[in-house]
């Protein structure tokens, strides 16, 4: 019912907002000089889905490997922020629980990030996120793909997209929120499916937390995480922007 609820206009705001951020993402990385390789890996993983991104936009890329840690670094730092901040503007703002998923499923880097800010509101909220990141992570085929043509097109030396146009966790997803919807699951199951998800959830943030090292930024200095910071900024304010316009009851 989910996949149902979130409607037209939230997949307006995640798109939009998403390809806005990208595109100044890569912007404001050309003009702080951060180095070419490194503002793409910044740019996709700061719009779409963090460590997942910056991987499969590597993979093209071909950036060194203190590149990618770098991004990860920084997209990790942003998001865990995220995680503390996020809940405190929706009590700022009074905003309800749909519209606090979409903009928090729409602008916060990692799936991780989403589903603990959400869940830092409430069940509804990160149910909500979870479907609208679920939506902004399948521009990420797209978005790769035109990314090794455009560097192939320009004549720079490029790798093969690894990434599916389709990602079977978002397959999976679907399959399983149809079965749910259909009254299929007992609820028995659910619950241990809940515990089970929430271990899951913890793990995951683990696995982010060893590919990071803090170190690689402060090698970098600061000019890519304000550059991670500014494109953060923008994706923010136009989700929530368009969230507030369009999502509203």
């Amino acid at each position: 019912m989910e996949l149902v609820k979130i409607g037209a206009p939230a997949l307006v705001v995640v798109t939009v907002s998403t390809f806005t951020s990208l595109a100044f993402g890569w912007w404001i990385a050309r003009r702080l000089g951060v180095s070419e390789k490194l503002g793409i890996l910044l740019g996709v993983g700061g719009a779409i889905c963090g460590a997942s991104a910056v991987v499969a936009a590597d993979s093209v890329v071909q950036g060194e490997k203190r590149d990618s840690a770098i991004a990860l670094g920084v997209i990790t730092l942003l998001g865990t922020l995220g995680i503390v901040i996020y809940p405190l503007i929706q009590r700022a703002f009074g905003m309800n629980e749909f519209l606090y998923g979409v903009w928090d499923g729409a602008s916060l880097q990692e799936m991780a990030q989403v589903v603990a800010a959400g869940f830092g509101v409430s069940d509804e909220a990160a149910r909500v996120a979870t479907v609208v990141k679920l939506a902004r992570i399948a521009l990420l085929a797209p978005v790769v793909v035109w990314l090794s043509w455009s560097m192939r097109r320009h004549h720079v030396a490029a790798g093969r997209a690894k990434v599916s146009p389709l990602p079977w966790f978002l397959v999976l997803f679907v399959v399983f929120a149809i079965v749910n919807s259909l009254g299929g699951v007992p609820v028995a199951a659910l619950e241990t499916a809940r515990k089970v998800d929430l271990w899951l959830l913890c793990i995951g943030m683990a696995g982010v937390g060893l590919v990071t090292g803090f170190r690689d930024l402060r090698v970098a200095g600061v000019r890519p995480i304000a550059a991670g910071a500014a494109q953060w900024v923008v994706l923010a304010g136009v989700s929530f922007g368009l969230a507030w316009l369009l999502c509203r009851p």
